[in-house]
């Protein structure tokens, strides 16, 4: 990512092409948000935009600007691109519609967008279909409509394709401070990854927040991952809609598995971008980012003086991957001595109001629930609405508690509304956290502690042949067990003279398939246990003209599915899980993105709901964990061995014993 967007994104000189309302509030916004470089309207009639002298042709400017907003119509707007190119601008935003996003109605959008891609040239644009960006730390607005940004110091950046969303961000009343707001519209010829690249090179953004609609380029964002957390700036998601995972033509039980978000989900894991789900709980993150950074875990503590605050938060934090450390010897002296003897010391903690209004006492005990075990602490106040007054004493409690300790410390509302935005603003101003919404700290508390560095190995990036041709089992396992995967002894024969020859050959009993059904147990083609004399009889009424001889496997501790379906939006994606006749009932999967590490596999393993088998249940035996590592790291050399041409791989079941793992059913489909 070797685009330079510096002179666009902090100008010191603004052009704005066009006379209309849209582009007159570009000028004012900027002047009201105080920005101090130059301003120059250019309209081939007007004399006068918004108080300043106005250029009749860009030919006419001072100098080349730094950037540009293009208020003026799609077919105008190429020709304009073309000249600020020639002149040597720093980059322009797109408003105009009209391009790719309106091939639906307008056929020519995809010329057009080409024609404009070629007038840029190594020009940065943004857009088109674009609201452009609010820089509030320099007062630039490239910004055409109401917004609630202030100017900041410092703060976060934000960027989406959503111009509406955009909007409504701004207009926060959380007290976060939002540095950069950034629209990428079509992203034509910069993506989002190259603008969070060029966001983070300035040293006043703490933290990046990316309302991701698909990835374009895996490679980008593995390069932006790799730049945020060498420069230690996190990034955290707010990913939507579905992958281009083509599940149309898949013939395994993993595609419906592994689900068209799958490999989105697997790609941020791999970046170590944590994800949200909702526009609060990406506020918050934020907040807590630019306050304290990434967290090192996830070991709160609570401190409140309501038994009912203190029952809420507990409950809910089950299932967050939040824990509560018990209180430590040194912590509950310190509680005792300004608590006394009534109040029960647990964290979650119920202070009662003993000591309500003795700043001293309530910043003794509030500190008494900070330490080196405790990655976040939580003071639960609700300021009422109707005189907060007497609530002061809270605030200033917190703010000397940040300030004597160091502690992350926060001040959490179990109502958005019941913190309001001044005293948001003090606590922000002291170092403390101020988080609205005790789900929505909840959520930020735990994405924060998930931020961490990105995996090293680069992912293994699908081709584009249309993969229609599934291998028979037999060729399915051959092929893998090239790779290093285990699979039982077998013959493929047809006809009952062939059925008895390869069973003299092998070990009873045996399980007999049938050939050409890619799910056979549905049909009734797999019969297990068969014993040497009846072999012919049982291959000659699996009813498929040759059939499969294998065999069995015993000692089985469980049975797990491998699975890779190649996800045209992110990679191949890897998914495990429990396997078996079960395994769309059972749908306990984890996935991940080829290639994946032993220890991401381990991780991924002990996630199952199944992983108790996997370490022996209640006095059975374990299953051979090195030997299912194998195993899969062998469907993964497989895949990246065939990755042009591959469509997907699935072993169901690996029969998983103590001292091996067997792969007795897989498939391949590939070009």
């Amino acid at each position: 990512m070797s685009k330079d967007l510096n002179r666009l994104l902090r100008p010191k000189s603004i052009a704005v092409i066009g006379g209309g309302a849209w582009c007159q509030q570009v000028i004012l916004q900027s002047e009201r948000m105080g920005y101090a470089g130059q301003v120059w309207p250019v309209h081939p009639k007007a004399s006068d935009i918004a108080g300043h002298t106005v250029f009749a042709r860009l030919e006419d400017l001072p100098q080349a600007p730094d950037a540009v907003f293009i208020g003026i119509n799609r077919h105008a707007t190429i020709e304009a691109v073309q000249t600020l190119s020639a002149m040597g601008a720093g980059g322009a935003v797109c408003f105009a519609s009209g391009f790719s996003e309106a091939v639906a109605e307008d056929d020519t959008g995809a010329d057009l967008q080409e024609q404009l891609l070629a007038a840029a040239g190594d020009m940065p644009i943004l857009g088109p279909n674009c609201y452009g960006f609010i820089n509030a730390l320099d007062g630039a607005l490239l910004w055409p409509d109401q917004h609630g940004a202030t100017p900041v110091d410092k703060g976060v950046a934000i960027l989406t394709q959503s111009s509406n969303i955009s909007i409504n961000l701004t207009m926060q009343k959380r007290a976060l401070p939002i540095a950069y707001m950034v629209t990428c519209g079509n992203m034509a010829q910069t993506s989002q990854a190259e603008i969070a690249s060029a966001l983070i090179d300035d040293p006043r953004v703490t933290a990046v927040g990316l309302h991701i609609e698909g990835f374009k380029d895996i490679r980008q964002w593995e390069a932006l991952a790799a730049k945020a957390h060498a420069k230690g700036i996190p990034l955290i998601a707010l990913k939507v809609g579905a992958s281009e995972q083509a599940q149309a033509a898949t013939v395994s039980h993993t595609a419906s598995l592994a689900g068209s978000d799958a490999g989105a989900q697997a790609l941020l894991e791999r970046l170590g971008i944590p994800r949200l789900s909702a526009l609060p709980d990406f506020l918050e993150t934020l907040k807590l980012l630019h306050c304290y950074g990434p967290l090192p875990g996830g070991n709160i503590a609570s401190i409140s003086c309501s038994g009912g605050e203190a029952s809420l938060i507990a409950d809910m934090a089950i299932g967050t991957g939040l824990s509560f450390p018990q209180l430590t010897d040194d912590k509950k002296t310190q509680l005792r001595d300004a608590l006394g003897p009534m109040v029960a010391l647990n964290n979650p903690l119920d202070y009662h109001t003993y000591i309500w209004r003795d700043e001293g006492a309530m910043t003794r005990a509030w500190s008494g629930m900070t330490g080196d075990d405790i990655d976040l602490t939580f003071s639960i106040v609700d300021y009422p609405t109707t005189d907060p007054t007497d609530w002061t004493c809270a605030s200033r409690a917190a703010l000397k508690v940040r300030a004597e300790t160091g502690a992350r410390f926060a001040i959490a509302a179990t109502l958005p509304e019941l913190l309001p935005q001044d005293i948001a603003q003090d606590l922000m101003a002291g170092g403390v956290a101020p988080l609205m919404g005790l789900q929505e700290a909840l959520s930020a508390t735990r994405a924060a502690g998930q931020v961490k560095a990105p995996a090293e190995a680069l992912v293994c990036l699908p081709g584009t042949i249309e993969a229609t041709r599934t291998l028979t089992e037999a060729e399915a396992k051959s092929a893998l067990e090239v790779c290093g995967l285990r699979v039982p002894q077998n013959r493929t024969v047809r006809g009952a003279d062939e059925a008895r020859a390869a069973a003299s050959d092998m070990t009873a009993p045996f399980a007999i398939k049938g050939i050409g059904l890619a799910h056979k147990s549905e049909h009734g083609a797999v019969c297990l246990g068969v014993q040497v004399d009846d072999v012919a009889d049982v291959a000659a009424d699996i009813g498929t003209d040759e059939v499969l001889i294998e065999e069995m496997i015993t000692g089985t501790v469980v049975e797990l599915l491998i699975g890779v379906v190649r996800d045209p939006a992110h990679g191949f994606v890897l998914t495990l899980g429990a396997g078996g006749v079960l395994t769309e009932v059972l749908r306990d999967t984890a996935s991940l993105l080829v290639p994946s590490t032993s220890d991401d596999i381990r991780a991924a393993l002990a996630k199952l709901k199944i992983a108790p088998l996997l370490a022996g249940y209640r006095g059975q035996p374990a299953a051979d964990m090195d030997a299912i590592i194998t195993a899969i790291q062998a469907v993964q050399a497989y895949v990246m061995q065939n990755a042009d041409t591959l469509g997907e791989v699935e072993i169901n079941p690996l029969l998983c014993t103590p001292d091996t793992a067997v792969a007795v059913d897989a498939l391949i489909r590939k070009a």
